[in-house]
């Protein structure tokens, strides 16, 4: 996706789970793994539920997922609806994930604002709607990057505001890769929100697919902690995208998949769905299981 004006193109691919036999994440790819005192935790996340069947044999892999509390970024709806209690029985952690605006949708600081309070409203009626408890964080999936402009910082503090008015905690999904903007070097997204949130308390979890830092696509027993992404101060730390970005994985491209997508182990190869791969410094990064 393209930005307008000033900024970056950054993808923000919250997308697929799967699976095969004939290729599977290579645990053995642990070159950039946790030092053995710093636990960290493996989870995915994708646009579309990977079905029931699915689940017993993820979680073998995985320890938490992503959940949309609405329809996520390219989709008509939402198939994770309804099946928070199924993860859960499961043995998942989550990753509670709303789809915010792009500044396109914004148009006037006055407006942004307006439209980050009724977002807020709306992400918080869909987790309890969907079982999660109060104090959950719930991560607002910022698809652009760069530098933020005045109507998104608006829309932002004002959707932070709401959650944290409800009783739940925010959170925020965004870029952890320097980006240029007119000659600019090493603007990163996640620095920009955290450094403009005027005493916000705000859960960071960023995406940076670049190998190095990322092992790319791989799920190793002691996956890298979210420190190690380049943010220090992310709790999450998605390294892993499915389809794979060209531009920033061409060091690790070998750990893909031949079409480009990130696979879930130990499915067998007509059931494999593409995954995109997360680490975390606890199994439940939303704290949202009951």
């Amino acid at each position: 996706m393209r930005r307008p004006l000033l900024f970056l193109t950054t993808v923000c691919v919250l997308c697929a789970i799967a699976a095969l036999n004939a290729h599977v994440i290579p645990a053995r790819q642990s070159t950039n793994s946790a030092p053995a005192d710093s636990r960290a935790y493996l989870g995915f996340d994708r646009n579309t539920y990977p079905g029931d069947a699915a689940l017993s044999t993820l979680r073998k892999t995985f320890s938490f997922t992503g959940y949309w509390l609405n329809n996520p970024a390219g989709e008509n709806s939402n198939s994770w609806r309804g099946k928070r209690e199924i993860l859960n029985s499961n043995g998942f952690g989550f990753i509670l994930l709303f789809n915010g605006r792009l500044y396109k949708d914004l148009k006037s600081v006055v407006l942004a604002k307006t439209i980050g309070t009724r977002d807020a409203a709306v992400a918080v009626a869909a987790a309890k709607r969907e079982g999660f408890p109060g104090g959950a964080i719930i991560f607002l999936d910022q698809e652009e990057g760069g530098h933020m402009l005045p109507e998104q910082r608006a829309y932002l503090h004002a959707w932070i505001d709401g959650i944290i008015a409800a009783g739940f905690r925010a959170g925020i999904y965004c870029s952890g890769i320097p980006a240029t903007e007119r000659g600019e070097g090493g603007v990163v997204t996640a620095n920009d929100i955290r450094d403009g949130a005027e005493g916000r308390s705000i859960a960071f979890f960023i995406y940076n697919d670049s190998c190095p830092p990322s092992p790319g696509c791989a799920a190793p027993a002691n996956p890298p902690p979210p420190s190690q992404s380049g943010v220090a101060f992310a709790t999450v730390w998605q390294f892993a995208q499915s389809p794979r970005r060209p531009e920033f994985t061409s060091k690790c491209a070998s750990q893909y998949d031949a079409d480009g997508n990130c696979y879930a182990p130990l499915f067998q190869r007509a059931n494999a769905v593409e995954v995109d791969v997360s680490s975390a410094t606890t199994a439940d990064p939303s704290s949202a299981r009951r």
